[in-house]
């Protein structure tokens, strides 16, 4: 039996080939001429990096020869009017960014997989730009991996194929590229990168998976010359929409620097993501008139401590926004726009609109801080208590805090949060903090003593009783008729999660928009 034999498979777009799919100024040498059994047309790159010294040997004073050398290849097979790269050793740096097909290998995985083995799911949730990776013991199927796919993107997929494709290859994980394990000899490779081609431009994965059609990637290069156009105008009004992340899951056991490339001129290292520094870079350079070129060209760097450059990704990839274009809802996240279903985003303002209410006394906010805020709410009103930056956690436990703003009312305590900013991660906090602090009262009673304290509860208080309603005011500048279209769509998805988890425990729950009467713009504070 053939040995089997592990492929990373890229889908370039179309116009794109061996002549234009590589970097500029790449180091790979042809060895087409070379090679006695390339399918026709095809040709082959080859990495053949000069050997060098691991870096142990000299750190411990190793004198034995121990060079090592990495290898590698890119092979360009067309196949119809495309073309095909398969990448071997550590080479797919080495095309463009934009030359390949982003969805090719997700999409042609949820054709393929069998949907009861799957192995492993790489998760990214754009509300808190959240990574998870998954994986099972077993061979399972979706529900094992707890994906609600209204929340989050399937990234990546692990698992075994379909019985009616195991001839061509068995097991398959899939990103940006398909990596498959194949038995298929030389000379039947053509055959395969047709098959693969075949599976990404079928629908079957509709069937097996179809919540997944809420959110769809688009590849009209129109309608993404015109999100990109939203996008650098968001950008230069540095509205706080624009959110600056890493597109893939880091190692935090090593510790590690990020820097900022590009353009000419020194560069300083920070410990930690965030745009305003990527801000800093640009006026260091001079650029102020910020273009979707200087996105797409812009580096950001995540190096180890010594300074050495271990993953490099373009500022466009790194990049959380979104928007409407025409009556659409888009998403941009590792540099691909995502399409929001129309239908979907109805259902999702039927069931939370009737949530959004007008308030008697959270209407305005004057106040720069939220603290402020609250502090002025409960100096004006006497039915109210602030308890912002309070704690109602048991001793040697995690902080909690009970909420922002305190009242009862008709016999039930009412714990009000707040919030300045429409941001996804912001809201995310209050949402999740909305219901922790319900979930800690409602089953821990030395967490009701402390609260009971802190409000100075008499002696027949709501807090005993188990009974709270919570309110979620959101400071924000954006008219309040807007309802729930003023949250970012992932925000609002969180929302009704939560709205859901209150109800169980017969919560209710309120969301009030507060006019934001400060003029607040995203300059480098966090």
């Amino acid at each position: 039996m053939a040995k089997s034999r592990s492929f990373s498979v890229y889908l370039l777009k179309k116009g794109f080939d061996s002549h234009n799919a590589l970097k500029d100024g790449h180091s790979l040498d042809n060895l087409t001429k070379d090679t006695k059994k390339l399918p026709a047309g095809a040709e082959i790159f080859i990495a053949d990096n000069v050997p060098s010294d691991p870096w142990w040997k000299s750190y411990w004073g190793v004198e034995r020869d121990l060079r090592q050398v990495s290898k590698g290849a890119v092979l360009f097979i067309p196949v119809e009017d495309k073309c095909f790269a398969l990448t071997f050793g550590h080479t797919a740096h080495y095309l463009k960014h934009d030359s390949y097909e982003y969805d090719f290998g997700l999409r042609t995985t949820l054709n393929a997989i069998d949907p009861a083995r799957i192995r492993a799911t790489d998760i990214f949730q754009p509300e808190d730009a959240k990574r998870e990776r998954v994986q099972s013991p077993s061979a399972s199927d979706l529900t094992f991996f707890d994906i609600n796919t209204d929340e989050s993107i399937i990234k990546r997929l692990t698992g075994a194929v379909r019985e009616d494709y195991k001839g061509y290859f068995r097991h398959v994980t899939g990103a940006n590229n398909i990596r498959i394990s194949s038995r298929m000899a030389a000379n039947e490779i053509v055959k395969l990168c047709q098959k693969l081609l075949n599976i990404y431009e079928c629908e079957d994965f509709k069937k097996t998976f179809p919540e997944i059609q809420n959110i769809a990637p688009v590849r009209d290069p129109s309608t993404i010359g015109e999100l990109n156009k939203l996008l650098v105008k968001a950008f230069q009004e540095e509205s706080r929409d624009v959110v600056l992340t890493i597109p893939e899951i880091l190692d935090y056991e090593n510790g590690f620097l990020v820097s900022y490339s590009g353009a000419h001129g020194p560069r300083k290292s920070y410990d930690d993501v965030f745009i305003g520094h990527y801000r800093d870079f640009l006026a260091s350079r001079s650029i102020d008139d910020v273009n979707v070129d200087h996105l797409k060209h812009h580096r950001i760097n995540i190096k180890d401590e010594n300074g050495v450059t271990k993953r490099s990704f373009r500022i466009y990839e790194c990049l959380l926004f979104d928007c409407e274009l025409e009556g659409q809802h888009y998403h941009l996240c590792d540099g691909c726009w995502y399409r929001i279903e129309k239908d979907y985003l109805n259902k999702l303002k039927n069931s939370l609109d009737p949530y959004f209410k007008e308030h008697p006394v959270l209407k305005e906010c004057d106040q720069v801080r939220e603290d402020s805020h609250n502090l002025y709410v409960a100096d004006t009103n006497a039915e109210y208590t602030c308890l912002d930056k309070t704690n109602i956690s048991p001793k040697g436990q995690t902080f909690v805090e009970p909420c922002d703003l305190y009242t009862e009312k008709d016999g039930t305590a009412n714990l009000t949060h707040i919030k300045i900013s429409t941001r996804s991660a912001a809201l995310s906090h209050l949402f999740n903090q909305g219901r922790n602090s319900v979930e800690l009262l409602r089953l821990n009673g030395e967490s009701r003593d402390i609260l009971k304290a802190l409000v100075k509860a008499g002696p027949t208080s709501p807090i005993d009783d188990k009974k709270f309603s919570v309110t979620y005011g959101i400071i924000t500048a954006k008219d309040r008729v807007m309802k729930s279209n003023a949250l970012p769509i992932f925000s609002r998805i969180s929302l009704r999660r939560v709205i859901q988890s209150l109800a169980l425990m017969a919560v209710e729950c309120d969301v009030i928009l507060i006019k934001d009467n400060v003029e607040r713009k995203a300059t480098g504070a966090k």
